[in-house]
């Protein structure tokens, strides 16, 4: 796999800014899917397309999809993760998931989670992983030492939750009750 330079990866985030959280500070507005076209976003992030290319196909999270609309203009959008404040529906159908999905987290975040649950908090969605390596990955981002929950996903779905899966393959749900939770793996 070819590895983003510093640089591409600053843009990356830059763009995950953009798209995700924040369209108004590059001048943005997102349609009510999260989609913007991708000429508007070259414009408005004074980047090239040969860019913008190389960090949607070697962002190592597949975090943005590029798409030709309707009406033949190609647009670009984040591909999950957005901000509770940004109005977006990523228009995904629900899906039916495997019996447990993961979710990796600080060993800090772990005695919260067992007596809460899992929550979106500032975003739309819980994000949860299809194998614990992801979430091991996941939970890594914050901290060495990781915990994985094992999410009875399967027992949710029979139970009426509804779960989407984004097109870089993360499953999304509204929330997990404590009771959907056991702790798979701890990372000392």
């Amino acid at each position: 796999m070819t590895e983003l330079t510093r640089d591409q990866v600053r843009l990356s985030r830059r763009m995950s800014l953009v798209l995700r959280h924040r369209p108004e500070v590059a001048g943005l507005n997102l349609d009510a899917n999260g989609w913007v076209p991708v000429a508007d976003f070259l414009t408005a992030l004074g980047i090239s397309r040969a860019e913008l290319d190389r960090v949607v196909a070697y962002n190592d999270k597949s975090r943005f999809a590029v798409a030709v609309g309707d009406d033949g203009v190609e647009r670009i959008r984040a591909s999950q993760g957005h901000s509770r404040r940004v109005a977006v529906d990523l228009d995904l159908p629900p899906v039916t998931p495997p019996e447990i999905l993961y979710h990796g987290t600080p060993r800090e975040n772990a005695e919260s989670i067992l007596r809460s649950g899992l929550r979106p908090r500032s975003r739309h969605h819980v994000h949860l992983s299809a194998d614990v390596a992801t979430a091991l990955v996941v939970g890594r981002r914050r901290s060495a030492d990781v915990v994985v929950f094992a999410v009875a996903a399967g027992v949710m779905a029979t139970e009426g939750h509804v779960f989407h899966r984004s097109a870089n393959g993360v499953w999304l749900t509204s929330a997990v009750s404590p009771a959907h939770l056991s702790v798979k793996r701890t990372n000392p």
